[in-house]
């Protein structure tokens, strides 16, 4: 299953972090979450940190398809 894409990121000279997602506003972190955000997105898969500190990471399905029958074991 492929993971996250179409995230991006931009720091101003002020600490701001905007984060985009397909070129559209989708988080804005200031102040101490931009330095943790700063620290874990260079620490890790930058696609998948993103999509977690924006919210667009879990949609719901999940657990519908855990309880698909090619996923049962």
């Amino acid at each position: 299953m492929p993971g996250p894409h179409g995230f991006a990121c931009t720091t101003t000279a002020a600490g701001t972090v905007f984060i985009t997602h397909h070129d559209r506003p989708a988080a804005t972190l200031n102040g101490s979450r931009a330095a943790r955000f700063l620290e874990e997105v260079t620490s890790g898969d930058p696609q998948l940190v993103m999509a977690r500190w924006t919210g667009n990471y879990r949609h719901g399905n999940e657990r519908a398809a855990r309880d698909h029958p090619r996923n049962r074991r």
